[in-house]
């Protein structure tokens, strides 16, 4: 037997898990709301990797530009999934809590492991659930990292741990599911109660949030910290022109958008670039922080300023910002965008030359890609043959 020591007896009572029992507590009901979590964690991984992997892509990655609104309804999926994971992993730690408070914390090394590695992924599920709201409140002041990358590399800490933990429980789920319902005689909830109650709160929380992507709802998100209605020109902004420290470069008579390609630079005017064929297209921005909203945008095809300059199909273009200090002042259109006729360099938005804030004198817009790939401030391009 082993001895506890005083001060953890303490704090580790002998009948510290009998001051938090439930008759509510088992193995089915917590087989049951694991399984939907887990399904949940799984649908987040997979969009959260492929918004990582169209900003960051692999050699092998391929997104294709259409259809327009893919990356909107993948993104959008992963904030709100992300979200109704709150509600999921509360009850699936309440169910649980008085076997992570068994002393000793464990047996012998094979428990040991088992205990590691139920260390790491509640440790990475609280992470992932807490620096995901903070991003989509773009508070970003309690972390003192960067975001994006402690956001991915975490994400695999959870799903490594979650598949050891799987693995370890596998006989003991399989049996809880399989097990025939009989009701639990309580109080308070039952257990059916507690489903509902669970699904209630999701429901709840996605009302309150997802009107940042779908238009109707935008008055019922009160949990939203972007209306996709509001900001100028009936857009919201992220970043202003003053925060970028663009606005004196972009208000300057003397702008001139540099061009180059295999023919060689041209320097055009905003004059220039007017006088240019102009087209429209309707897309929306795309936040990865969860909102989007649709306008309809015109200016110079992309393609035509391409071969303005000697290059052809299947070329990439590198577009770079006014915005100096920004991870994201460069940014590269892939082939597939580059080539489609809705792929913009925007003049104007909804009729108007556009606001300062939305990138005046000229920004990126094209289909199926993220709003911090739609580069503002724009005053390079550059044409990369194969």
């Amino acid at each position: 037997m082993v001895r506890v020591p005083e001060p953890l007896t303490r704090l580790y009572p002998k009948n510290l898990s009998r001051q938090f029992t439930s008759r509510l507590r088992s193995p089915q009901l917590t087989s049951r709301i694991g399984r939907i979590l887990g399904i949940a964690v799984a649908v987040c991984f997979v969009t959260g990797y492929l918004s990582h992997a169209i900003q960051h892509p692999p050699g092998w990655f391929y997104w294709p530009s259409r259809p327009v609104d893919l990356y909107r309804v993948t993104q959008g999926l992963h904030v709100a999934t992300g979200l109704a994971i709150v509600p999921l992993l509360a009850v699936k730690l309440w169910s649980v809590y008085p076997k992570l408070s068994r002393w000793p914390p464990f047996r012998d090394a094979v428990h040991a492991v088992e205990r590691l590695s139920l260390f790491l992924l509640v440790a990475a599920a609280l992470f992932q659930v807490t620096t995901g709201i903070l991003n989509i409140a773009l508070w970003y002041s309690p972390m003192s990292f960067f975001f994006t990358t402690a956001h991915y590399w975490t994400a695999w800490i959870l799903i490594g741990s979650l598949a050891i933990h799987l693995g370890i429980k596998l006989p003991i789920i399989r049996r809880a599911l399989a097990a025939p319902h009989r009701p639990v005689q309580t109080e308070g909830l039952s257990r059916r109660g507690v489903f509902t109650a669970v699904g209630a709160a999701i429901g709840l929380i996605t009302v309150a949030t997802i009107g940042q992507t779908l238009r109707p709802f935008a008055g019922l998100s009160v949990l939203g910290p972007r209306d996709p209605r509001i900001g100028p020109q009936g857009l919201p902004v992220n970043q202003s022109a003053v925060a970028a420290g663009v606005t004196a470069a972009a208000t300057d008579p003397a702008y001139r958008l540099e061009l180059t390609g295999p023919t060689g630079t041209r320097r055009l005017s905003l004059a220039d670039l007017a006088a240019l064929p102009q087209h429209t297209a309707q897309l929306p921005i795309t936040c990865v922080e969860g909102w989007s909203a649709t306008a309809t945008w015109t200016g110079v095809r992309i393609k035509d300023l391409v071969a303005a300059v000697g290059g052809s199909s299947g070329a990439s273009v590198r577009v770079e910002s006014l915005e100096a200090n920004s991870l994201y002042r460069v940014s590269t259109v892939a082939p597939p965008h580059a080539d489609d006729p809705l792929t913009l360099l925007a003049l104007r938005v909804r009729g108007e030359p556009l606001d300062l804030d939305h990138g005046y004198p000229c920004r990126l817009i094209a289909p199926n890609r993220p709003g911090v790939l739609q580069t503002k401030w724009v005053h390079r391009i550059e044409v990369i043959e194969p």
